[in-house]
């Protein structure tokens, strides 16, 4: 079993930044792949940016290029936000998976997730 907790969502003007971060607990992770998703009101629950480690790569969602950034130390994975925008509100959540074909196909199939945390809240203000 893992237990995902994550923070660091808030509110934030329109070019603000912010980092989430996600802590693992409970099995060992270091192989496990890890994303970020996020849900808008109304949305569907969308990838926002994956890594593979047992491959190496590294989806990131053409909506966030250049603006967002996914990093991993030891248990706790972590998501620099910069130049936020509003349509960037929503809840986002970290997941972790045991093993995942890619990066990219963590990221286009939530459905597959092994492991979620409950979410933290970030809103851009335009």
């Amino acid at each position: 079993q893992v237990q995902l907790v994550e923070s660091g969502g808030g509110l934030v003007q329109t070019g603000g930044s912010l980092r989430l971060s996600c802590a693992a607990s409970g099995d060992t992770v270091a192989y496990y792949a890890n994303g970020w998703f996020r849900q808008a009101p109304g949305k569907e629950r969308e990838g926002v940016s994956c890594f593979n480690p047992r491959d190496g790569t590294t989806f990131v969602a053409d909506s966030v290029q250049e603006r967002f950034t996914i990093s991993r130390d030891k248990n706790t994975v972590y998501l620099q936000m910069n130049n936020l925008k509003p349509e960037d509100t929503g809840v986002y959540f970290c997941a972790t998976s045991t093993w995942v074909p890619t990066a990219r196909s963590m990221c286009m199939n939530p459905g597959d997730i092994h492991y979620w945390g409950h979410g933290t809240q970030v809103t851009v203000s335009s």
